[in-house]
């Protein structure tokens, strides 16, 4: 059984967590105490439209700063894109205009979710401390970097400086071994541990996952568990380096002296290192599941929910419109068709991954199933753009929060579930357990 998360620390030095390793580099440091504070050389930061250059260039204008190094600053634009009216077009354009001013090489417009489309280019490596100006950030953990969210207040400091002060994290160690079963995925397990430790069950801590379970993983469906530990409360989540980490970042075509250079037995937890809790879980016992309006801390096996009538399947966001997530929504509609009066309607997370699912014929079978594309945005998940769900609809979404009013009128009610179960009710037009479609 292979256990992410299990290196040996070095004779004579204290055990120690993959965050404190982490955070004790970006502080200078050879070790680090959780509870202390910390100030922290940030390798990289990232904003996106709505968060970035409009809420952070009157700050720093205060201030009469300017960018510390504008290498290391990517901004994205993917919550007002494609521009829905007159606003959201003066926000795209200044963010555009700014990044331009402020010498913003790495401007990433119009190609996707930021969390899908940073590491895509290459630029989450294990090792790195990196903020972001989401409250998804975590996601960058996946890959063994330390990535957590912040305002526009701590974005501008950071800016300014190059540095952020710190209190060093305890770990909550979640550890997920055997076998998923058919219809089950990453989605599943985030939904299932909202359900179990609550929205505050990060504690604002890090969050660690390992096992079997997770080794086997893919990296986009990694990323779907360090990106929804945001809805558990942690300030990061965080997976141990391998080399299904290598590899993946070497076909987004990161150089290979880069790689070359990186030591994923460096970036895990010591065997002895304490942690605040730990937890235990069956892979192999977990079904499909399904949250219930309004939050994702409602989650049930899917038998819970049921035959409960929906009119529209939504296919997006970060943690449910990547490549693997759109494979696994096609694995479902192969051969079939969205039921008569269903909206399907799918927002691949970015043009790559979107591109990818054409070329292999994945997007095909979206398409012919009946599903309507929507551009490579947050749309509906951030509740921008024209795709927000109207008053009285009733909506089963693979994105990660279901919160009353956030994807369209308050009147909505959202079901949250896995692209599959997602995939599985636009076929039926109630919500459906998808293994009956993957005997």
């Amino acid at each position: 059984m292979t256990v992410i998360g299990g290196g040996n620390a070095p004779v004579g030095t204290r055990p120690a967590t993959l965050a404190q390793k982490l955070v004790a580099r970006a502080a200078g440091v050879d070790a680090v105490t959780p509870g202390s504070i910390v100030m922290c050389k940030v390798d990289l930061a990232m904003a996106h439209d709505s968060s970035g250059p409009r809420r952070v260039a009157p700050l720093l204008r205060e201030l009469g700063a300017t960018v510390w190094d504008p290498a290391r600053f990517v901004v994205v634009t993917d919550h007002y894109v494609p521009a829905a009216d007159a606003e959201a077009e003066t926000i795209v354009q200044f963010t555009r205009d700014w990044a331009r001013q402020s010498g913003i090489s790495n401007l990433i417009d119009s190609q996707g979710i930021c969390h899908v489309v940073l590491p895509e280019r290459g630029h989450v490596l294990p090792g790195r401390f990196i903020v972001g100006g989401d409250s998804h950030s975590p996601t960058g953990g996946a890959f063994g970097a330390y990535m957590f969210g912040i305002g526009a207040t701590e974005m501008a400091g950071v800016l300014a400086t190059g540095e952020i002060w710190l209190r060093v994290p305890q770990t909550i160690r979640i550890e997920w071994h055997g076998e998923l079963g058919a219809g089950v995925c990453a989605k599943d397990i985030m939904l299932h541990l909202c359900a179990t430790l609550g929205m505050a069950g990060g504690r604002y801590e890090a969050v660690e996952f390992t096992g079997d379970t997770i080794a086997a993983l893919s990296m986009q469906e990694r990323m779907t568990l360090t990106n929804m530990c945001a809805e558990l409360g942690a300030q990061t989540g965080l997976i141990a380096p391998d080399a299904t980490t290598l590899a993946w970042l070497a076909d987004a075509g990161v150089d290979p002296a880069t790689l070359a250079a990186i030591d994923p037995l460096q970036w895990r937890s010591d065997d002895e290192a304490p942690v605040l809790a730990a937890h235990r879980f069956d892979a192999s016992a977990l079904s499909p599941q399904v949250a219930a309006p309004h939050s994702p801390a409602n989650s049930a096996p899917v038998a819970h929910t049921a035959g409960q009538p929906i009119d529209i399947a939504y296919l997006g966001a970060c943690t449910g419109a990547k490549l693997d997530d759109l494979r696994m929504a096609a694995r479902v509609l192969r051969g079939r068709k969205v039921a008569p009066g269903i909206s399907l309607r799918v927002a691949p997370a970015s043009v790559r991954d979107q591109q990818q699912a054409e070329r292999e014929g994945t997007l095909g079978v979206l398409l012919d199933a009946g599903a309507q594309l929507l551009p490579n945005a947050c749309n509906a998940c951030a509740g921008y753009g024209l795709s927000r769900f109207p008053e009285n609809s009733r909506a089963i979404a693979s994105t990660a929060r279901n919160f009353a009013g956030r994807m369209g009128d308050a009147g909505s009610a959202v079901w949250l579930a896995s692209p599959m179960t997602v995939a599985a009710t636009a076929v039926t037009g109630q919500i459906t357990d998808p293994r009956q479609f993957l005997a």
